[in-house]
């Protein structure tokens, strides 16, 4: 478990699925830091992804959740910050992936794609699993700031 809390954010149609992952992260002795939305009220999905962003690069928070309709929007938002390494997973494999191979430092989730079961399990590998190094890391390090 990391020290740090994990940033959350999200826009109005993520937000539901965001609270759930927030009582998830909770409940297992996690720190959230909930950037937004605080409500289903209509907001900007690149203003929760780039606070996102920020919370990485300032060293707030070591990894990120974040969530919109589709995951699409909120990641491209995330990864215009350099120290981040959003990955959009729609499988625990993905996020599994996402860690061991490419250092993934922010989950994307798309709740309009995916039930809450498959977010969780997205979640569990995405904090479960270690980045491999070795091979990948050369590659990591072609994408920019380690986060």
């Amino acid at each position: 478990m990391s020290a740090k809390p994990i940033a959350l954010a999200s826009d109005h149609a993520g937000y539901a699925l965001k609270e759930k992952v927030k009582e998830w992260l909770k409940a297992r002795g996690y720190e959230a830091l909930d950037l937004g939305a605080h409500s289903l009220d209509s907001v900007d999905y690149p203003d929760f992804g780039t606070a996102v962003g920020e919370a990485i690069a300032s060293g707030k928070a070591e990894r990120g959740v974040i969530v919109c309709g589709s995951g699409i929007g909120i990641s491209i938002a995330a990864n215009r910050n350099p120290a981040v390494r959003a990955a959009l997973c729609q499988s625990g494999l993905m996020a599994r992936l996402s860690r061991q191979h490419n250092d993934a430092n922010v989950l994307a989730l798309g709740a309009r794609l995916i039930g809450d079961e498959v977010a969780i399990d997205c979640l569990n590998e995405f904090l479960d699993t270690p980045f491999e190094g070795g091979r990948h890391q050369r590659r990591v390090d072609k994408l920019g700031i380690k986060g």
